[in-house]
């Protein structure tokens, strides 16, 4: 029996896989370019004094924070592969704006990994795509749905709402259309695979995908229900 209704745990290990690999490289690719990378003396001083740090834990800490900043950019790209395994989803992989198709529920979507990966100016170029894909009578994708998901929301609550960003050229929002939504990861991964709660059980797997993983050598989480409680405070769930 599969760990997940949605997803079968071939394609379930192979996109942990592919996500160990890329924290692996990204580690890898900060301590070679650690040393050609101009640190800020000043900062490194006030760090150190300020947060009690020792020469060594800072350096560890640095190294783990620009590896964090790499990773945190294919986690977007992990949720896509999981989700484009869904029956009746397609994966639409990199390049272009949009990252997952179904024809049959006529849905599309741009999938960010937190509230803040677009931000400003660049959320109204958004918009402008996924409306020129549901409007134009000449777009494959004419009346379909087009959903720009937020994994990560900006505060602990659910939402499925119209996506409306402010347009600063024009001093006021994009209209309301009932074709281009904005939605929390909670709430998609509940619209995606039919299962209510479907985000909190991959998130509670991910362990025992994880330890089982060749990419990791006897790693174990002795706590996990520390990192439960920061996916409570991200959801409310």
């Amino acid at each position: 029996m599969p760990r997940l209704a949605f997803i079968s745990d071939e394609d379930l290990e192979k996109a942990v896989e592919n996500m160990l690999l890329q924290a692996t490289h990204a580690l890898k690719k900060v301590e070679t370019k650690f040393d050609s990378n101009v640190i800020d003396p000043f900062a490194a001083v006030f760090e150190m004094a300020g947060f009690g740090l020792d020469e060594e834990t800072w350096l560890v800490n640095e190294r783990a924070r620009k590896a964090q900043k790499t990773l945190s950019n294919h986690v977007g790209d992990f949720h896509q592969s999981v989700l484009g395994k869904v029956a009746g989803w397609a994966n639409l992989g990199k390049g272009g704006g949009l990252d997952l198709l179904s024809k049959e529920r006529k849905i599309i979507a741009e999938i960010k990994n937190k509230h803040n990966t677009v931000t400003g100016g660049k959320l109204v170029h958004v918009y402008t795509e996924l409306d020129d894909c549901v409007m134009q009578k000449t777009s494959l994708y004419k009346d379909y749905t087009a959903y720009y998901v937020e994994i990560i929301p900006k505060k602990p609550r659910l939402y499925d709402v119209p996506f409306r960003p402010s347009d600063k050229a024009k001093g006021s929002r994009k209209p309301e259309n009932v074709l281009i939504r904005k939605i929390d990861g909670y709430s998609f991964y509940n619209l995606v695979t039919g299962v209510d709660g479907a985000l909190y059980q991959l998130f509670n797997v991910l362990p025992d995908v994880i330890q089982a993983s060749k990419s990791v050598t006897n790693y174990q989480f002795h706590d996990f229900d520390f990192l439960k409680a920061f996916f409570k405070a991200a959801f409310g769930k």
